[in-house]
Order: structure tokens, then C-alpha cells, then sequence
């Protein structure tokens, strides 16, 4: 009987039909996890490039912060005084300090209170123009990083979207194929039960037959007194 159950399955076909969905189950979830792969990949490579950009867009907000005093009064006049002794602003300054003494020396005003005045002012006033723009500038930058951020971040939901979506092919997969194992099983049972019908079927018509074909003789015999025995 195990012989027969071996290899009934390769007379049938079902052993061929579970072996190719099986097949076929193990290309599609293999297929699914190198989707798996390829969606990790392009995210991390996002992620690589988005990087600097993100990465900028943090100390340019804590600097914002500085300057608004969010941080602490120590931090904002850290902010103020580096800013203040910055390259920049000192070459501005000294720029504007220059163009309102020549100014004053070609109108006659050098020694008067009016250029010792607008020198007094003209710091100050830089200084918080300066400080405007730098808060400015800061922003760019922060709006960068949070914009880059945000594609980070979207690009992250879409591959997780994918990735799941893979996933549950790949175990849609999987499981097809553990069906088809079960499903060649339950063939196999089948043609077994199949095969038996149609055997008790042919038995028992052959047996009736027979039956009937040795009553023959039987009766044959049974009727002796139609012989005639030979005389001596």
C-alpha cells in the first residue's frame, strides 16, 4: 500500500502539480524579499543624501533660538558677541565708519557733534541689522533641514507602505505553497478512494459472473437420469 501511495501521485500528476506551485510559491516569495532589499537600499541611499541637509538644519535653529533668548540670557549674548566679532561685521563696520568720516571731512564736519553722534549710533544700528540678517539666513537654513527632514520622513512611510505590501505577498506566497503540499495530499486521497470504488465495482460484477458459470456444470451433472449407460 505504501508503494502504491509513493507513487500514485506520479501516475495522477498531482506530485508534478504541488512540486510546480510550490515552485512557483518559493520564485514569488523570492521576489518579494529582493523587493524587500531594493526598498531598504533606496531609502538608506535618501536617507545618505539628505543627510548634510538635515544635519544643517539642527544647529541652525538652536542659533535662532540663541538669539531669541530661548535658549538662556548666557547663550544669547554668546550668539550676540560672536556675531558681533565676526569678520563680516567687523569689516562692515569699519566700512560704513570710513565712509561717514570722509564724508564729514569733505563737508567741513570732522570735529563736529553731528559725525561724533551718527559714529555712535552707526555700531549699534549695524549690529542689529546684522543680527536681523544672520536670524534671516539662520531661517534658510532651518527651513532646509525641515524640508529635507519631511522628504526623509515621507520617503520612509512610502518604503515602510512598500515593504509591507511585500511582506504580505511574500507570505501570501509561502502559505500558496504550503496549501499546494496539502492540497497534493488531499488528491492523493482522493485517487485513493477513487481507485478503490472503481475496483469493489469491478470485483463484485466479475464474481457474479463466475458465479453463474460454475452453476453450470453443477446443474449439468445434477441431471444423471437423461444418460443413457452403455449395455455390455
Amino acid at each position: 500500500m505504501g508503494f502504491i501511495t509513493k507513487n500514485l501521485g506520479k501516475v495522477t500528476g498531482s506530485e508534478q502539480a504541488a512540486k510546480a506551485a510550490q515552485a512557483a510559491a518559493g520564485t514569488q516569495a523570492q521576489m518579494a524579499e529582493r523587493g524587500i532589499e531594493e526598498q531598504r537600499r533606496q531609502f538608506d541611499a535618501l536617507t545618505e543624501l539628505l543627510r548634510p541637509y538635515v544635519e544643517a538644519g539642527t544647529p541652525a535653529l538652536q542659533e535662532q533660538q540663541a538669539f531669541l533668548g530661548l535658549r538662556g540670557p548666557e547663550s544669547q549674548q554668546t550668539a550676540i558677541s560672536a556675531l558681533e566679532q565676526s569678520p563680516l561685521f567687523q569689516s562692515q563696520v569699519r566700512q560704513g565708519e570710513e565712509a561717514l568720516l570722509q564724508q564729514a571731512s569733505a563737508t567741513g564736519g570732522l570735529r563736529g557733534g553731528n559725525i561724533q553722534a551718527a559714529l555712535a549710533q552707526f555700531r549699534p544700528q549695524m549690529l542689529q541689522q546684522q543680527i536681523a540678517n544672520q536670524y534671516a539666513n539662520l531661517g534658510g537654513m532651518t527651513v532646509l533641514g525641515q524640508k529635507s527632514a519631511a522628504g526623509q520622513a515621507a520617503a520612509g512611510m512610502e518604503s515602510a507602505g512598500g515593504i509591507a505590501d511585500l511582506l504580505a505577498q511574500r507570505g501570501a506566497a509561502i502559505a500558496g505553497g504550503q496549501l499546494a503540499k496539502g492540497g497534493e495530499r488531499r488528491q492523493l486521497f482522493g485517487d485513493l478512494l477513487s481507485i478503490g470504488s472503481m475496483a469493489a465495482g469491478a470485483f463484485g460484477g466479475g464474481g457474479a459472473g463466475m458465479g453463474g458459470a460454475a452453476a453450470q456444470p453443477t446443474g449439468g451433472m445434477g441431471g444423471g437420469t437423461g444418460l443413457r449407460m452403455p449395455r455390455f
